[in-house]
């Protein structure tokens, strides 16, 4: 993992069969869009979570592509339909070709 990359999810820990819960994701990364120039003038190179996806018990849930001017530390909130107790599973593709994943649970009662 690159330095200084963390990602964060917030999951809920319990919900009923087929209920609708909110997930909170954010990745701490600084999102250069390859645009600026350093104190010397070179330019800064393009560096970018260009991808986000989130699984539930290995279905897409959501898949983003993102472009150079999304903000640094990208934070997506999103809904999802939970039919069983599983694992999400969260990941997000680098430019520089690493990839961060998170994995949470929740259980259905």
């Amino acid at each position: 993992m690159a330095s200084g990359v963390k990602p964060r999810v917030k999951v809920p820990k319990k919900a009923s069969a087929g209920e609708t819960i909110t997930i909170k994701t954010l990745i701490s990364h600084k999102m250069e869009s390859g645009q600026r120039k350093d104190g010397d003038g070179n330019v800064i190179p393009r560096s970018i979570i260009n991808r986000f996806t989130a699984d539930f018990n290995g279905e897409n849930v959501i898949d983003v592509t993102l472009e150079p001017a999304i903000s640094t530390n990208p934070y997506f909130q999103f809904d999802s339909v939970v039919p069983e107790s599983g694992d999400f599973k969260f990941t997000w593709y680098d430019d520089d070709g690493s990839v961060y994943e998170e994995m949470k649970s929740i259980t259905v009662g």
